[in-house]
């Protein structure tokens, strides 16, 4: 990655080097693509697609555009204007202002940064996720610490006492977050906290456990609160790569499926009101072929209503060899959400760089 200063040196250049990039790494993975196709191995096990070719970044619609060339796990700040994300896993949080293109580090003054997601706090504050020091992807990627990063300038991350295996949800209107602990023989619970600021530093107070799931088969994550933060999308990792959509009512206990379907279904980001939630889902592969799961996925619309019948496709990009979008997150205002661009063999939550969806503009 060239440092910030070059960044903003070659701002004028960044379309083109980001296009250009774009049709180098998906012409190569589209020719590999097509080689297996091809194969007899490959027409034995039925994995043979109706998939364009071509590099789905050269064929965007209107209400496509790229805001930047590198970069993954997108996350838009409260007031709608910036979007601050990852330079890559294991390295710098970034954030760029959606209007004038201008992008900052906000922890490359912190030598070896391993960190792998930044989240806006309600406050306009951030928390960051990553490793103390950086062992290896499968170790480091399994003991993340929860950081608290002030906003104001020369802050430096402070550890929250937390540790993550994955991701966590936050309140678009509070404090609360939402985070999963494991236990032994692969248990999995959701955990409740709020943050609050004290004189030795963050910390997380009121913690209690909100659902706990003693299936092995079945690890729950949390991803977003809702309904005046009463309620919470989580997610269900099940056998065979598959991902259910699920809810619960935080007072009550009560559970809800929503996705009721079969395949990988990742909810990512909730629309304000709380009625739809934007899901990664491999459901074009029942007419486009192809092996289902985290590979191939393109961006839905759920209606939560508990039926699993109102799905709505909001993205194209699977409908080419080697291309698929994935982390998509939702503006508090409605009007767009932000997501990454990805190759069909690359790993879950890589990234290639930052598109914004306008549903209005």
């Amino acid at each position: 990655m060239p440092h910030l200063k070059c960044i903003a040196i070659m701002k004028k250049s960044f379309c083109i080097v980001s296009l250009v990039a774009g049709c180098l790494w998906f012409a190569c993975t589209v020719s590999q693509l097509q080689a297996q196709g091809n194969s007899a191995e490959d027409s034995k096990a039925g994995n043979l697609t109706k998939r364009k070719t071509g590099d789905p970044l050269l064929h965007l619609p209107a209400n496509i555009e790229i805001l930047t060339s590198f970069g993954e796990r997108a996350d838009i700040s409260p007031n709608n204007k910036q979007i601050a994300f990852m330079a890559k896993g294991f390295g710098d949080a970034m954030v760029i202002d959606i209007k004038t293109k201008k992008i900052d580090c906000l922890t490359c003054a912190i030598p070896a940064a391993a960190f792998v997601r930044v989240m806006h706090l309600c406050t306009g504050d951030y928390l960051l996720t990553g490793p103390d020091h950086f062992e290896n992807i499968t170790t480091s990627k399994k003991n993340n610490d929860i950081w608290f990063l002030s906003k104001l300038p020369g802050s430096k991350p402070v550890k929250t006492g937390v540790q993550v295996s994955e991701g966590f949800a936050i309140s678009k209107q509070s404090l609360k977050i939402a985070y999963t602990v494991t236990g032994p023989a692969k248990t999995s619970k959701l955990v409740m906290a709020d943050l609050v600021m004290a004189d030795s530093g963050i910390q997380l107070v009121h913690q209690k456990t909100i659902i706990e799931n003693s299936d092995p088969g079945c690890t729950v994550e949390a991803q977003d609160f809702y309904d005046n933060d009463s309620k919470l999308i989580f997610f269900c990792y099940v056998p065979n790569g598959a991902f259910e959509v699920k809810g619960i009512d935080i007072t009550g206990g009560q559970v809800t499926n929503f996705s009721n379907a079969p395949g990988f279904n990742e909810p990512e980001g909730i629309f304000p009101g709380g009625k739809y939630t934007t899901v990664e889902s491999d459901r074009q592969c029942e007419t486009l072929g192809g092996q289902r799961g985290s590979s191939n996925i393109d961006i839905w619309k759920l209606k939560l209503d508990g039926t699993g019948k109102d799905f709505v496709r909001l993205t194209h990009f699977n409908d080419y060899e080697a291309g698929k979008v994935a982390n998509p997150v939702v503006a508090a205002n409605g009007k767009f959400m932000a997501m990454q661009v990805a190759k069909a063999t690359d790993p879950p939550g890589l990234g290639h760089g930052i598109l914004l969806y306008w549903f209005k503009k």
